[in-house]
């Protein structure tokens, strides 16, 4: 393995740790000579899985089905077929444990899959943590997230059967863009309704999704009743993805040749991402790791879903049992504050009810909210799983995922053996130091620089790893690092320029959100 060599000055009384494996003094200079320290396993020594994974199948008492909004009654396959193509529906409904990747679909994601597992020493070392932290990361996909893994297999079938448009909601536009580039290599037409408040503040995702042939609309728009609907009632509204999947489902519904794709919440979907965490098993176990603590970030589930999914089974088997910790935001939190009942997933009322934690799907996300993760409703089969104990859930405000604790000194001079400018080495030093933030912290040790809906994931590890140096155990913690932020760096901006702020959770605009949730005796 290539080797790194780092320069770390020694002249400051105040450093209070520059302790390092494989150090050599050289002209009063440290040199750290070491394996590089993203320990990266061969992405090629793991094999593409050739099934997902269906944790329903495992479960000792299975999920509530979904109802019918007019009859209050389990919904029927043939309910469904105005939205989705027949093998979707089938396996939605699903109870098989494995369901085989067709050979075009696992073509395609070979393109990027496998993802890399990467051991963040560095982040380590920045922390003065006995912990081991790994990232699953999935930013290595042509949109730059976890979003393809359905995106694909979704296009492929539509496909199949025919179907010549498929339409779409989407928020930060991470699953637009899948969708879109999913659809261009299968010769589908795409149309995609993004939430105002993204589609204003993250104009280059959009310019994605059209450079990759899609039709993009913001949302609320004047094209569709729902969307008419709410722009009467508020011109300004910053929209939300329940009014998105609204105005893409009423198309849908309304168009014959035209079918509708979602990019989390349902069963197919999360059954799609489970590549991430079988790939993850493998991955572990070639390093000689077994996870204590797996960490992932919420909105609709997928990512967490991909993740922790085939570690959930892995649990119910015995065969170990890490603690799996979901992370939402603070400012929508579906499952820390809202409530386990049926409600739609959609504002209009158009979907089917499903049981799942929600906030109602009236509710709206203040769009100052920098972070993503901004559905109203977990999903369901998230929801059950958490019901049933199997998982554990916390929410975080969005500054606490970009700034950190951590003081840092900086030092410039060269040494003469090595032309590198110094590292950063941790201080209590007062004069010329620079505070980095939670995804800072990650985007200046690691080198990537996460997604806002992950920083809230990174969050949570920085706080994992630092109750580890507390109490000295050399935890291992799996983290799902499910993208990039290239296209993301305003809510940077808006961070480092001072300007970001917690949103205070107001107990009663939820509560008049929930009031509108139906009543069913299911």
């Amino acid at each position: 393995m290539a080797e790194s060599i780092i320069c770390f000055k020694t002249n400051c009384p105040k450093v209070t740790s520059i302790s390092f494996p494989g150090e050599q003094k050289c002209n009063g200079v440290y040199h750290l000579k070491a394996a590089q320290s993203h320990v990266n396993l061969s992405l090629r020594s793991i094999e593409i899985p050739r099934k997902w994974y269906n944790l329903v199948a495992d479960l000792p008492v299975k999920p509530p089905p979904y109802l019918n909004p007019g009859t209050f009654e389990p919904v029927k396959p043939e309910d469904l077929s105005p939205l989705f193509p027949k093998e979707l529906i089938k396996q939605e409904g699903s109870t098989e444990r494995y369901i085989d990747i067709p050979d075009e679909v696992i073509d395609i994601y070979s393109l990027w899959r496998p993802t890399p597992l990467i051991r963040a020493k560095r982040l380590e070392k920045l922390l003065d943590t006995p912990a081991r932290i790994y990232y699953k990361y999935e930013g290595v996909s042509p949109a730059g997230s976890h979003k393809p893994n359905t995106a694909v297999p979704q296009a492929w079938y539509n496909a199949q059967e025919g179907i010549k448009k498929v339409v779409t909601e989407t928020g930060a536009g991470q699953w637009g863009s899948a969708l879109a580039f999913a659809c261009c290599l299968f010769g589908l037409t795409c149309e995609v309704w993004q939430v105002r408040a993204s589609y204003d503040q993250k104009p280059y995702r959009r310019m994605m999704m059209q450079t990759w042939g899609a039709k993009v609309h913001p949302s609320p728009s004047n094209l569709t009743e729902a969307g008419r609907r709410i722009l009467q009632m508020d011109p300004s509204s910053p929209g939300s993805l329940g009014i998105a999947i609204s105005e893409a489902v009423e198309v849908a519904a309304t168009n014959s040749d035209t079918t509708y794709c979602l990019g989390s919440v349902l069963n197919h979907v999360l059954l799609h991402q489970t590549v991430i965490g079988e790939e993850c098993i493998k991955q572990m176990e070639a390093f000689g790791e077994t996870p204590d603590v797996i960490i992932g970030c919420t909105g609709g589930g997928s990512n967490f879903a991909g993740l922790a999914f085939p570690f959930i089974r892995e649990k119910l088997s015995g065969k170990m049992n890490p603690l799996i910790r979901a992370v939402e935001p603070a400012a929508c939190p579906s499952l820390t504050k809202g409530v386990y009942a049926y409600d739609f997933g959609d504002t209009a009322g158009l979907t089917p009810l499903m049981k799942m934690h929600t906030l109602g799907h009236d509710f709206i996300p203040d769009p100052i909210h920098a972070g993503g993760l901004r559905y109203h409703g977990m999903a369901p089969l998230i929801s059950h799983v958490y019901e049933q104990g199997f998982m554990e859930a916390i929410s975080i405000p969005q500054t606490e995922c970009f700034q950190g604790i951590f003081v840092l000194h900086f030092y410039s001079p060269v040494c003469p053996d090595c032309p590198r400018m110094s590292y950063s080495i941790i201080c209590s030093h007062a004069d010329d130091t620079v505070t980095l933030s939670g995804a800072l912290q990650f985007a200046r040790t690691e080198g990537l620089i996460p997604a806002p809906e992950p920083t809230h994931a990174i969050a949570a590890t920085i706080r994992e790893a630092l109750k580890c140096k507390e109490t000295g155990e050399s935890k291992v913690i799996l983290m799902a690092m499910c993208g990039h932020g290239h296209f993301d760096l305003p809510a940077y901006d808006k961070y480092m320029q001072g300007s970001m702020v917690d949103l205070s959770f107001s107990e009663e605009r939820i509560r008049a959100s929930l009031a509108n949730i139906p009543q069913s005796s299911f």
